[in-house]
Formats: C-alpha cells, structure tokens, sequence
C-alpha cells in the first residue's frame, strides 16, 4: 500500500472529493474560498472555478457544469465559473455542507449552522426538477453520506455528535427509516467526516482531528485504520479507472503549519486491495 500526494494544495477545508469516470477526472472543493478543483492524475495538474460563495460539494451535472451545495441552498454552475442560485432555501447563518447524488441523480445535502449548532441542521434532498425538500432535521454538522450497493441503506455521518448513522432506505425513492447509531467515535479520537463505500459494503471515514481514514464494516466493526501525514482529513472517494484508489482531501483550517506541510493537499492511497462504487452525475 502507498500514499501519496496526488495534488498539492492548501485548502482551507478542501472536501466533496467525487470522481467523474467519463472525464477520468477527480473533483473537489475548499468549503470557504469557494473554489472548485478538478484534479487529472495523469499529468498532476489542477483547474480551478472560483465562487462567490461558500460551497459544500460540488457534483457533474448530466448536461454539464455542476450542481453545487452553497450558503444560499442549490446553485448551479458553469464550465466557466458562472453560478445561478436555483434554490434559495437557507437563512443567514446558515450554509450547505457535505453532498452527493444517488444512483438515481439525485442529490442528496446537509445544511448547518456556521457555529454547528445542534438541532439547527437538516438534510435536504434536491430533486432533478430543482425541487428540494428535507427529509431529516434534528443535526448538527451532517457530513459523509453513502448508500449499500443496493441502495437499501443510507449511511451519514453527524461529526458534532461523533456518531455515524445507518438508515433503512427506499432505492427508487427517498424515504428512510429506522435510524440507529452504526459507529461512535470516542470523543478524544477525532470527529467523523466525510465518507464513501466500497463495493463490499464497507465504510472509509476521514477522521477529522485524528490523523487517518477508518474502514468501518457494514455491522459497525471497525476493520482498520489508514495512517496520514495530516492532522485533518476530511473526506475520501474511490476514483482511477478501477476504482481501487482512495483519494483523501484535507485541510489548514485552525492549525499552525509549516509552508511546506502537505496539509490542504488530495492524497491517494493505493493497493488496499478495496474496490469503490461507481459516482453519479446530478440528473437535473
């Protein structure tokens, strides 16, 4: 196994890490700048669209461009950087956090208070219409999502809590149930952050705080640990043309680094010998 770093950076909270098989290309974001990377391994180099906005993730949309999760709610944006808010929904205060599209193009956001407020966040499903409603409030700061492979359960992390939740989920629609605590990070240990599932039904989680990436397993056994020269990981997605490289984004934010600390930088770890499943672009 080997890590590296795949795109050197400086993000502030780089997160929203998703892979976009038909341009063999790894997408991301820097939550407070308002940027959106699009990294290409093979030549190393990077481009970048600059929001006036802060963006919580960022994903392909069919027609091109991207659907992006924003502080004002549901925007979409251009090839060329140009962003249109198509849902408005957030009061001041507030702002998208992590997100990602179903297998059926929809996509799927948690919304939180700037100070993380518990109770104040909700997660909001935006449908390809451009239509959005919220299917569970009650959070604090919700992050990683994902679903099995047959997309009868949704995973999501709630870091304030320290708590990954397992949900009975509804494959052609967006209900869920029957919500229960899969995995409970000890509070000295780090907060749970962004996370993506294998095609073995397992979870990878970037510990915010603490130093690696967790393999959680579809009962709720941690399975391993993922050591990483960053204090702060933040989320993590399966890319390459197999899907058997696990891309980790990180971030500066609070700390007092070094010029040359890698921290702010997309790191990939390589020959785990995990397969991930292949992303969706947003179908609206």
């Amino acid at each position: 196994m080997t890590t590296e770093v795949a795109f050197p950076g400086r993000a502030r909270v780089g997160e929203g890490p998703v892979w976009d098989a038909e341009t063999g290309r790894l997408h991301w974001v820097d939550i407070p700048a308002g940027h959106i990377h699009t990294g290409d391994p093979v030549t190393g180099r990077t481009s970048s669209l600059a929001l006036p906005t802060h963006i919580g993730a960022a994903v392909p949309r069919r027609g091109g461009g991207f659907v992006a999760a924003t502080a004002e709610g549901f925007a979409s944006v251009g090839t060329d950087g140009t962003m249109t808010v198509r849902r408005a929904i957030l009061p001041d205060g507030e702002r998208m956090n992590d997100a990602k599209c179903d297998r059926h193009g929809r996509f799927w956001a948690g919304s939180t208070t700037m100070d993380f407020q518990r109770g104040k966040g909700a997660l909001h499903v935006l449908m390809p219409d451009w239509t959005s409603r919220v299917v569970l409030d009650g959070l604090a700061l919700p992050n990683g999502l994902g679903w099995s492979p047959d997309g009868h359960v949704f995973y999501l992390a709630d870091s304030v809590a320290g708590e990954i939740y397992a949900f009975d989920a509804e494959p052609e629609g967006i209900g869920i149930s029957r919500r229960r605590t899969l995995f409970r990070m000890p509070a000295h240990a780090g907060l749970p952050d962004g996370l993506t599932v294998d095609a073995a039904e397992c979870l990878w989680v970037a510990i915010w705080g603490g130093d690696r990436v967790v393999r959680i397993s579809p009962d709720g056994d941690l399975l391993g640990e993922l050591p990483l020269p960053v204090h702060q990981p933040s989320s993590c997605a399966f890319g390459g043309p197999g899907l058997d490289v696990l891309y980790v984004t990180s971030a500066r934010e609070g700390l007092e680094l070094a010029d040359d600390d890698p921290a702010g930088s997309v790191f990939a770890v390589d020959g785990m010998g995990a397969v991930g499943l292949p992303s969706t672009a947003f179908a609206g």
